[in-house]
């Protein structure tokens, strides 16, 4: 049994521009996963596509019950391919991504598709399936939801970091990330915090005196 997952999101950015982006996304503040990118091969095919292959390497840090089914040094990284076919003449790109470590115990298979938003033309669509399946007797349904519950989240990171990196292009000035929002809500409450128990401590210390 497979999980199967599929979804579809806007990026408000032109084709071209999202392709561009698509080859600089790392590192961006929502990928700190990330840890390398190689191209291991690349060629223009006869009718003019872009055909590509990446190795990345990414942490994978898994959950505490599912460790002690692998090697210490392989229970927080993991090994990506990723395939890509760049089509100039349809606007199209896709790619195919999996994992080539943990296969066995999960294995997470994606798909992408990036075209011309049918809506609105300086728009890019993006349809992704993802498949989740487990080798693992016994484990396998809590295995797969697992991998179901981290792809999700990582979706809604890729296309943030997707969004972050198009804005740099742009000359925009991208939008906070949520752990620059959290440090500087945190320096807020500290420096209110620091006032009031200043106030508190001269209060007290004018009773003293009273």
């Amino acid at each position: 049994m497979v999980k199967y997952f599929s979804c579809t999101g806007v990026l408000k950015s032109t084709w071209d521009q999202v392709c561009i982006a698509f080859w600089q996304r790392y590192p961006n503040p929502y990928s700190n996963h990330v840890l390398t990118e190689d191209i291991i091969f690349r060629e223009v095919t006869p009718n003019n596509c872009l055909i590509s292959r990446r190795l990345m390497t990414k942490t994978s840090r898994a959950p505490r019950w599912m460790e002690r089914y692998l090697p210490k040094h392989m229970a927080s990284s993991a090994y990506i391919i990723e395939d890509s076919i760049v089509d100039p003449q349809k606007k199209t790109m896709t790619t195919l991504t999996w994992n080539i470590s943990h296969a066995r115990l999960m294995s997470v298979e994606e798909r992408c598709r990036y075209q011309i938003n049918p809506e609105n033309g300086s728009w890019t669509e993006v349809t992704r399936e993802a498949w989740i399946s487990s080798g693992v007797y016994g484990l396998t349904r809590a295995i797969q939801e697992f991998g179901l519950a981290r792809f999700k989240k990582s979706v809604t990171k890729t296309m943030k970091g997707f969004e972050y990196v198009l804005a740099k292009m742009q000359g925009e000035t991208p939008s906070r990330t949520l752990a620059e929002t959290a440090t500087e809500r945190a320096r807020e409450t500290a420096l209110a915090a620091k006032e009031k128990a200043k106030d508190l401590a001269s209060h007290a210390h004018k009773k003293q005196y009273v």
